[in-house]
């Protein structure tokens, strides 16, 4: 059975122990193995979208595919409640077991699945599912990592502690980054995009091994074989977090106040930036690896950085003074990203800007991730969603009713096509397809005209600029996240605990975060501007500002230990 140790908690200088060592070290590799697994799709999102969701015309693909990304993320929540449970029930160790083995056999599956191509629907079907299992099992992950390392950590260490558990997420994505810029190099890319991109969740299984091994050797939390000795672990832990007021309000202040705007800071410095690199400025997708990775090296020191800076200053201003930031300067970073990465691009639109001229009543929704070509028949949305596949940032200009949508490219005015459906469905009459293929190729023209480039050239590319804004970005996310374990930790008591922090993290990580990618490409995709969708991260992080400046309290002088098993108000003064 295992024993307690002798060494008291509590001290709060001298250097990190041996065991101390070993548990952080335990604790951090196997999260980073089960990141990298999770990533592996964000980072191959549109080559996901080539091989299993052919069925759609390439905008919808790609949203389809950055929705089955989030579909992970919409059931960690769930995840933090089956796991959380179980974690508060008996021990943080074994639940551990259980997230990693799934994770690791959804992950490796993946890598074995048959493409659109060869079975048709089922292929995203089954891809959807593993990504499901993935998301259950990170729900169960990351509380359980957080909780083990701070009840390990001496008081006035945990920010610092528990900030190495913050820098596995980024590095899980330089992980993933790192083998799938190797194998692209290995295969080269028309390889790699054939079946090449199997080999990073293939080769997954390993880290698997390596991963259950690290965690075999893990000892269970001090903190809970003292409460476990005591008998004073919870019976019901979901009851307790939910059914009693004065801990569902910390967990619903946790997640308006803290984390959401930590999540959709997180997934627009590390994610979102990436996308935006490959998918609207249109860099080339080992290159914009390669940038954002040498971002993720220099920032991810920072996650420590900032969690021990919250040991001495508080964790709430650390967090609140990143999601300020990001509020005020995401707007200027990405134009000045545009300018650094494909500057042909932000010349024409300063130059040459494109117009969508319609009658709004006549344009559908262009962010559906289930739209196919024909459903978009008028002329405004045959404009709309032409520009979208040669990702032009526009602005729409309404015309009185009744009259016919055109696109303005600088002073070239190109009249768009109404289509019909061919009268035995499912495809456009010949005469249509003939006219929305004229149309494409007379917009493209005129864009190639006006100095809008196909590509974003490589040699003009400004590298070290582009990584400094990256690295800002970054830094931004070593803010909001570095010190954020710590305070989840400290807000609940230790017979709740995983459960407890595990629920607004994954709901704030999960929904608001996860979904961040889809909901802003859509966003661009329905408005035309290459910059709206950063809209939906700022006033996430702004709602979040407000909420916990006024009601978040400090709580880095909490003492998380024997004495404060139940909650108590006190807790979170001062």
């Amino acid at each position: 059975m295992s024993s307690i140790p002798d060494t008291p908690y509590g001290a709060d200088d001298g250097p990190m122990t041996a065991a101390e060592r070993r548990v952080v070290l335990a604790s951090s590799l196997g999260t980073v193995f089960e990141w990298y697994d999770f990533y592996l799709y964000g980072s191959l999102a549109t080559i996901i979208a080539q091989q299993f969701f052919a069925g759609l015309d390439p905008t919808s693909a790609f949203i389809f595919a950055l929705l089955a990304f989030a579909a992970g993320f919409l059931v960690r929540p769930f995840g933090a409640l089956v796991f959380g449970r179980l974690g508060d029930m008996i021990g943080r160790k074994y639940t551990f077991m259980v997230t990693i083995l799934l994770m690791g056999a959804s992950t490796f599956i993946v890598g074995i699945l048959p493409t659109y191509a060869t079975i048709g629907v089922a292929a995203p079907a089954i891809l959807i599912v593993l990504r499901l299992l993935q998301g259950l099992a990170l729900g169960g992950e990351y509380g359980g990592a957080a909780t083990y390392v701070a009840e390990h950590a001496p008081q006035g260490r945990r920010g610092a502690y528990t900030a190495w558990i913050q820098t596995t997420a980024t590095l899980g994505l330089f992980l993933s980054l790192l083998v799938i810029l190797g194998t692209r190099q290995v295969l080269g890319e028309q390889a790699f995009a054939d079946w090449g991109w199997r080999v990073p969740f293939i080769v997954s299984i390993v880290l698997l091994g390596v991963s259950v091994w690290i965690r075999m050797s893990m000892r269970e939390s001090p903190a809970f074989l003292k409460m476990q000795m005591e008998g004073k672990t919870s019976k019901a832990p979901l009851s307790e977090c939910f059914g009693e007021w004065k801990n569902l309000r910390i967990i619903v202040l946790a997640l308006f106040g803290l984390v959401a705007g930590q999540a959709v800071v997180w997934y627009t410095g590390q994610f979102y930036a990436l996308f935006f690199l490959t998918s609207v400025l249109k860099v080339e997708a080992s290159t914009a690896n390669l940038l954002v990775a040498a971002a993720l090296l220099i920032g991810t020191p920072f996650f420590v950085v900032f969690g021990s800076l919250s040991d001495r200053f508080g964790r709430k201003p650390i967090i609140m003074s990143g999601l300020a930031l990001a509020c005020l300067t995401y707007f200027p970073l990405f134009q000045a990203l545009t300018s650094a990465a494909n500057p042909d691009l932000a010349r024409a639109q300063a130059t040459a800007q494109i117009v969508v001229q319609a009658d709004p009543v006549t344009c559908s929704f262009q962010g559906s991730p289930i739209a196919r070509e024909i459903d978009f028949t008028s002329a405004c949305d045959i404009a709309k969603r032409t520009l979208a596949q040669n990702a032009a940032s526009y602005r729409n200009e309404a015309l009185p009713s009744g009259e016919g949508a055109r696109v303005r490219v600088g002073e070239k005015v190109i009249a768009a096509p109404n289509a019909r459906i061919a009268a035995e469905g499912g495809r456009f009459e010949p005469a249509s397809v003939q006219a929305v293929a004229d149309f494409r190729r007379q917009v493209v023209e005129a864009m190639r005209a006006a100095g809008y480039p196909e590509r974003a050239d490589p040699a003009k590319l400004n590298k070290l600029e582009i990584v400094l804004i990256l690295s800002v970005l970054v830094i931004y996310v070593t803010m909001v996240y570095g010190p954020i374990a710590a305070t989840l930790v400290e807000l609940f008591p230790t017979r709740i605990r995983y459960t407890s922090m595990s629920l607004p993290y994954h709901i704030g990580n999960g929904w608001f975060g996860g979904l961040m990618p889809t909901i802003a490409f859509a966003m661009v995709a329905s408005n035309g501007d290459i910059y709206h969708g950063l809209w939906y991260p700022i006033v996430v992080a702004a709602m979040t500002l407000v909420i916990g400046l006024i009601f978040i309290r400090e709580t880095k002088d909490v003492d998380i230990y024997a004495k404060f098993l139940y909650w108590h108000p006190n807790r979170l003064s001062k």
